[in-house]
């Protein structure tokens, strides 16, 4: 039998006023698809949105969602809340993991608003994400009934999904299939960067946006991560999709047969391409053609960043970094909470690479905001790297994973052929 992958092919108008699946007003959404990396990095934010913080700080994103559910649930304990408010708070607390919080707001604003599709199409999906797919799948068609032209079909499709699971029951295999785009060829086994031509044909030109917006929608179904790296193989990235299913096995758990030798089969091949040099890894990208460097378009809310400390260290908030622009002639601008921790010590967590090929006695290194497969071919914009110096005479070996680093902030106003960033007489340490 030959396994299968869903293409769920929405209607996506490619602006980030354009959605399906989880409504929420504030959430913002870039011209799709996002370049692999940082797609991956927000489609994890936003399912770290619904883990509850124990013994750790809550992220920056959680504290966002949660400020504003708390804000609209003050507003409904003083007056209704319009429809569409109904709708923005039974999303936060979609968002947040409170499906029963979420089902009961927009059931009781559906009463009063039977018709609001947005109330319809969130209701839908806090139900699958309660795991009632019967209730969902009504409230979908619902939300196809009411849908606007340009949304009908996501919708509807959305609504087909959520079917297919239905009629699985406890029968789940490890893809959905929706459209039949079989992946493994005549031979009944998968190839690594490959597809046949036969189903090329059938793959949508935009297959890779729609499953990634997909994605965004329902961050905790580790199944739809799975179909994104098998569309990420279909376009011949195999580490990508290598990469992918690792996440489906070490952070979702899933364990079917079938996606474990899938795995094995990328990663192998992931492998051979490693141990090439540099300049012939060019060639293994793949063909997508992205439009953004990641989906979520970041808001920085100035509310929620600490009160800066003249002396001690101050947490340096990778979003705050983010808001860097370089105008012609190399003119920077930078934020201003950015601006006032320059010459402050700051702290600030993120991932270790080299400026050379030493990988022992550093003395210097570059800090990252998430892990980079292969800096060739994914070199971040300059503005998403920091130079970090250590003291006089002291030195480190290169460090796998996530490290913490604390220094003083220098930014760069004046040189292009520096970086714009240096945290200097730096300390390495563990992430809190």
């Amino acid at each position: 039998m030959k396994h299968r992958i869903v293409l769920v092919l929405l209607t996506w108008m490619f602006t980030s006023s354009v959605q399906a699946g989880l409504h929420y007003s504030g959430e913002q959404m870039a011209v799709l698809p996002s370049q692999w990396r940082g797609y991956l990095v927000d489609q994890r934010s936003l399912r770290m949105i619904g883990v509850a913080p124990r013994n750790v700080a809550p992220t920056y994103l959680r504290e966002q969602y949660e400020e504003a559910a708390a804000k609209l649930t003050k507003t409904a304990q003083q007056r209704r809340l319009t429809a569409d408010e109904a709708a923005d708070l039974g999303a936060l607390h979609v968002r947040l993991g409170e499906t029963g919080k979420a089902i009961e707001v927009l059931r009781a604003a559906q009463r009063l608003e039977p018709e609001h599709f947005r109330i319809a199409a969130n209701l839908g999906t806090a139900w699958q994400a309660q795991g009632d797919l019967e209730d969902a799948a009504r409230q979908l068609r619902e939300a196809v009934k009411f849908a606007p032209p340009a949304w009908k079909e996501a919708e509807s499709l959305h609504l087909k999904l959520v079917q297919s699971r239905l009629r699985e029951g406890k029968n789940a295999s490890t893809y959905d299939d929706l459209f039949g785009i079989a992946y493994d060829g005549e031979s009944g086994k998968p190839e690594a960067g490959k597809l046949a031509p036969a189903e090329k044909k059938k793959l949508p030109a935009n297959a890779a946006a729609l499953v990634q917006q997909l994605g965004l929608w329902l961050p905790a179904d580790g199944r739809l991560l799975g179909q994104l790296g098998e569309i990420a193989n279909a376009h011949g990235d195999v580490r990508t999709a290598a990469a992918i299913l690792d996440g489906c096995i070490t952070e979702f758990a899933l364990a079917s047969p079938d996606i474990r030798r899938r795995r094995q089969i990328y990663r192998e091949a992931s492998d051979v391409i490693d141990a090439l040099p540099d300049r012939e890894h060019e060639k293994y990208r793949g063909d997508l053609q992205t439009k953004s460097p990641r989906p979520l378009l970041r808001a920085l809310d100035p509310a929620f960043l600490p009160a800066i400390r003249p002396e001690g260290v101050n947490v340096l908030p990778w979003i705050v970094v983010a808001e860097t622009s370089i105008g012609r002639g190399f003119k920077p601008r930078f934020n201003p909470y950015l601006e006032d921790l320059d010459g402050k010590r700051v702290a600030i967590t993120g991932f270790m690479y080299p400026t050379g090929t030493e990988m022992t006695d550093l003395g210097s290194f570059m800090l990252v905001e998430y892990p980079i497969g292969c800096w060739f071919c994914e070199t971040p914009d300059p503005t998403g790297i920091i130079f970090v110096t250590l003291a006089k005479d002291k030195s480190t070996p290169l460090k796998k994973g996530i490290v913490k680093i604390a220094g003083t902030l220098k930014l760069n106003r004046t040189d292009p052929e520096q970086y714009i960033y240096t945290i200097r007489n730096a300390q390495i340490g563990e992430p809190d």
